[in-house]
Formats: structure tokens, C-alpha cells, sequence
């Protein structure tokens, strides 16, 4: 049985296409403003990676805040259950899930068999998401691949008090002003990205052990932030921001 995933984000659109439960190829496009047709170019792409035809997958799913906008989709699965679903098969030993993408951050408790204990979601503001990082990034000119192994640099921790993008990213041109070494400008960043998902995981009473995924999970300053503002370590799987196609292409087999 052949099935797909799809993420569709608010920046970028994955793809997952399963055979039996096993990867047979990968997609991704830029959700830029026309998510379908990205949608759409994702697709392909994993089509082609995994040598078959669109007639041959049996059912697609499709996940993200942008879930509706893939018109060749069979149904939508939630940004919880397709995260849920997908962090289980890959470590099944992981009680709670934390999502940060580009525009809203998640945090997941799972029971033993996977299923959904709860949950809490902010997509109501830019901090602690991934735009927030991009926006520090430019403010401190540094590339956005960049700024995670800055920050593993840093010697002294400052802080940045403000949370709304806006205000925080006056605060760093200003730190950049006083000449304060860019490591630690870049660690006061990923703390000030990490505090809040800190706060939202206590409020939810986090269970180690604690996974971390979404695009946002690539950068190595981020993980250490959090770790820290957690008190746990962080599982991280490989290319972390794909859980959520697969988990849409797993409950698609299901």
C-alpha cells in the first residue's frame, strides 16, 4: 500500500511518500504565496524520488496550518495528530513532542501506546517560532544557518527582555551597538526564542523523555536553549521537520 504526507506550512511544503510504512522519497517546496501549486511541486518531486506514478498512491493526507490548500488530497489529519503519529513510529519511547515551525510552536504529551494525553498550540504571535530566529538573524547579520554554532561561541550571557519580534530586534541592533561580542548577542537570541516554549511545556507538565522537531529543530543553539530552560535533554531524529508528513502518511495507512 502506497501513501503520502503532506505538511503544508506557512514557508515550506514537505512531502512524504510510504510503501508498507517504508520512505520512498521526499519532496519539498517553498510554500512562497501560492501553497497549492508548492503543494503540488512537492509532490511531484517525492513522486519522482520514489519511482511511482500519482495513480498508484492509495490515499494522501494532508497536515500544517496550510492543510486545505493541496486540492489532490484525500482528507486532513491536525498538526497534533500527524506529529503524534509520526514522532511514535520513529521513538516510541518519547512522552512529549515539541513542534516549532516558522509561525507556531506545539507541545504534544503522548501515553505509552502513542495516543494524544494533551496538547497546547500558540500560533498567536511570532515569538518563539521560527520567524522570530529569522528575524534576529538579520538583525544581527549573520545567516540564518549560521547563527546556531554563533551562539555555542558565546562566553557571557546577556539578556534580551523584550518578546515581541519588533521590540526584541531594536534590542539586539542595540547590543550590537555597545559592541557586545555577536556569540553572546546569538545565545541571548535562542534563549529569548527558547523561554517561552519553555513556559507553554511547564504549563503542560512536560514527560521526559522530550523531542523536539519542526524545521527550527536543525539548529543546534535552539536545542541547547531549550535543553537548558527544560532541565532535559532532547531527542532529536534525523531531518526532524518531516515528522509531521510522515505522521500524515502513516494515519493515511492507518
Amino acid at each position: 500500500m502506497i501513501t503520502a504526507g503532506i505538511d503544508c506550512g506557512a514557508k515550506n511544503v514537505r512531502v512524504l511518500v510510504l510503501g508498507d510504512g517504508k520512505l520512498l522519497g521526499r519532496g519539498h517546496s517553498a510554500a512562497g504565496t501560492d501553497p497549492a501549486t508548492a503543494a503540488e511541486k512537492a509532490f511531484d518531486q517525492a513522486l519522482g524520488a520514489a519511482g511511482v506514478a500519482r495513480n498508484v498512491v492509495t490515499r494522501v493526507l494532508a497536515t500544517g496550518t496550510g492543510k486545505k490548500e493541496p486540492a489532490f488530497s484525500d482528507d486532513v489529519v491536525t498538526e497534533v495528530g500527524a506529529v503524534a503519529r509520526g514522532m511514535h513510529f520513529l521513538e516510541p519511547a518519547v512522552r512529549t513532542v515539541i513542534d516549532v515551525g516558522a509561525e507556531q510552536r506545539t507541545a504534544v504529551k503522548l501515553a505509552a501506546d502513542g495516543g494524544v494525553v494533551d496538547f497546547a498550540i500558540n500560533d498567536k504571535c511570532a515569538a518563539g517560532a521560527g520567524v522570530f530566529l529569522e528575524a534576529m538573524a538579520r538583525a544581527l547579520e549573520v545567516p540564518i544557518e549560521g547563527i546556531g554554532p554563533l551562539s555555542l561561541e558565546s562566553k557571557t550571557a546577556v539578556p534580551i527582555r523584550a518578546r515581541c519580534v519588533v521590540f526584541a530586534e531594536t534590542e539586539v541592533v542595540s547590543l550590537v551597538h555597545q559592541c557586545t561580542p555577536k556569540p553572546d548577542v546569538a545565545r541571548a537570541i535562542h534563549d529569548a526564542l527558547a523561554d517561552p516554549i519553555s513556559a507553554m511545556c511547564r504549563r503542560l507538565a512536560v514527560e521526559a523523555p522530550v523531542a523536539v522537531v519542526g524545521g527550527v529543530a536543525n539548529n543546534i543553539g535552539f536545542r541547547k536553549a531549550l535543553a537548558e530552560g527544560l532541565g532535559s535533554e532532547l531527542v532529536v531524529v534525523d531531518e526532524p521537520e518531516y515528522v509531521g508528513a510522515l505522521g500524515a502518511a502513516l494515519v493515511a495507512t492507518d
